[in-house]
């Protein structure tokens, strides 16, 4: 498998372009990355990349040679994936991505239990609210919440999740109850937004009689991670929009109550995305199925 595993290491440096990313992605050091590009540039007798101190571009040769790179290791997991569903007993490691609210509270927690069952199948959970390349970072399941822009991936819708604008009762009791979207921008609430680099929303789409409309809000703190936000209004910092299942413990409580519920957020889907090609690999196909079903009976029984 030495000649396989240099055509695997060649294509994750093709597409990270960086032989330290590769070498992570493939979980070794950066001095076996280069030396199984070497080896395979020297069975090849051709240079793959053009490396200098400060980057390293494929070459004409690597960019011809990484098309065929890509088919090669397709048909070795496609038919790997075959004898494994033949055999009905699949193995291997699945990468997962999946934002952290949504792995941090419906799919890290069920994880354990999969492998129970599955011993022979490893799980590498990722987690952010930054957008992921599934296909550049080679993702098995990308869990997905909200819309979805065109895409070559294959998308499998797992649930609604119902969202609502939520403020803690100290705020409310300092700033007053706003009714609907008018009064948080007329008011000038302190609106917690979820942003980072690369986003493209800045504002907060609520349902009006007249249909979604967008409001321009405004408020002294934001971040990239979607607990911090929560744990921010909890302190009574402002309001923040949060699915339903994030913020159900809290409004059971009373730590949290909604607020501008004249005009609520819309409902956003929750949705599983593969590269069409993992999707014939019993063990995607068996974790998807899993936390799908999973995940059904988790929001009914949070939201309920």
């Amino acid at each position: 498998m030495s000649y396989v595993n240099n055509i695997r290491m060649f294509v994750r440096v093709y597409e990270l372009g960086s032989m330290s990313a590769a070498a992570r992605d493939q979980r070794t050091s950066p001095a076996v990355a280069s030396a199984r590009i070497s080896e395979l540039e020297k069975h090849l007798g051709v240079r793959l990349f053009s490396r200098t101190t400060r980057s390293l571009q494929p070459t004409e040769n690597g960019r011809i040679f990484y098309d065929g790179a890509r088919r090669i290791l397709e048909a070795i997991d496609e038919a790997e994936a075959a004898v494994m569903d033949v055999t009905q007993n699949p193995r291997g490691t699945i990468f997962v991505a999946a934002p952290l609210g949504i792995g941090r509270r419906l799919i890290a927690p069920r994880v354990p239990a999969f492998k129970d069952l599955y011993p022979q199948i490893d799980v590498r959970l990722r987690l952010s609210d930054r957008g992921v390349d599934v296909v550049a970072e080679g993702i098995d399941v990308a869990f997905h919440l909200g819309l979805l822009e065109d895409s070559t991936l294959k998308v499998r819708t797992i649930a609604d999740c119902p969202r609502l604008l939520c403020a803690a009762p100290a705020y409310i009791a300092r700033r007053g109850m706003p009714a609907d979207g008018e009064a948080l921008v007329r008011d000038r609430h302190d609106c917690l937004n979820l942003r980072f680099p690369g986003a493209k929303e800045f504002q907060w789409t609520l349902q009006t009689p007249e249909g979604p409309r967008r409001f321009e809000i405004a408020g002294p703190f934001e971040s990239d991670d979607g607990d911090v936000l929560t744990g921010w209004a909890l302190d009574g910092r402002g309001i923040v929009l949060k699915p339903l299942f994030e913020v159900a413990d809290f409004l059971r409580e009373g730590r949290l109550v909604p607020v501008a519920t004249a005009t609520p957020p819309m409902a956003v889907q929750l949705s599983a995305l593969s590269q069409h090609r993992r999707l014939k690999d019993p063990k995607v196909q068996l974790f998807t199925d899993y936390m799908a079903g999973q995940i059904r009976d988790d929001l009914r029984r949070a939201t309920a």
